[in-house]
């Protein structure tokens, strides 16, 4: 699960650090590309010696670089990161985007309440934490399962 409490249960403060699915690791992404690479060559071979190898390997490496930068961008675009804290008093999520912005929310504990929008919100069962006059996003980057397992642990922990 993309999420998981860094801190024992009854520990002051606690804290949850929730991230993006990272379906594809450094490892899986070098196989990947080197699969690609292969495979992508494999017709070329047949050309050897001739004229039309020379016209058909830019566009072979054209594509290949297209993949690269897709994959590197999504990447990029994965880099996503969300923090909870709560202590006996406060609740405050940072917030950190794909390009290093901070985005930071506070609210006195008690009246921190976690919300769920099954259908109402850009993604089925979007959950958010209101208080203190604002509402926040948690967690939209999780899968639908995540965000309900997600509302069911908050919804426990602020209780508390």
């Amino acid at each position: 699960m993309p999420y998981e409490w860094t801190t024992p249960p009854r520990a002051d403060p606690q804290m949850m650090r929730l991230w993006p699915h990272q379906s594809l690791p450094a490892r899986g992404f070098a196989a990947f590309m080197l699969a690609t690479f292969t495979l992508a060559m494999i017709p070329l071979f047949a050309m050897l010696g001739t004229a039309l190898l020379w016209g058909l390997l830019p566009f072979v490496l054209i594509a290949l670089g297209a993949i690269y930068w897709a994959l590197q961008h999504n990447h990029h675009a994965r880099q996503i990161e969300e923090v909870l804290t709560l202590d006996d008093t406060t609740a405050r999520l940072v917030h950190r985007t794909a390009k290093g912005e901070v985005k930071d929310w506070t609210c006195n504990r008690y009246w921190t309440r976690v919300k769920k929008y099954q259908d109402d919100g850009p993604v089925p069962h979007y959950v958010t934490l209101r208080g203190e006059g604002r509402e926040v996003e948690i967690g939209a980057f999780l899968s639908e399962e995540e965000r309900i397992a997600l509302f069911e642990d908050l919804s426990r922990h602020l209780q508390t």
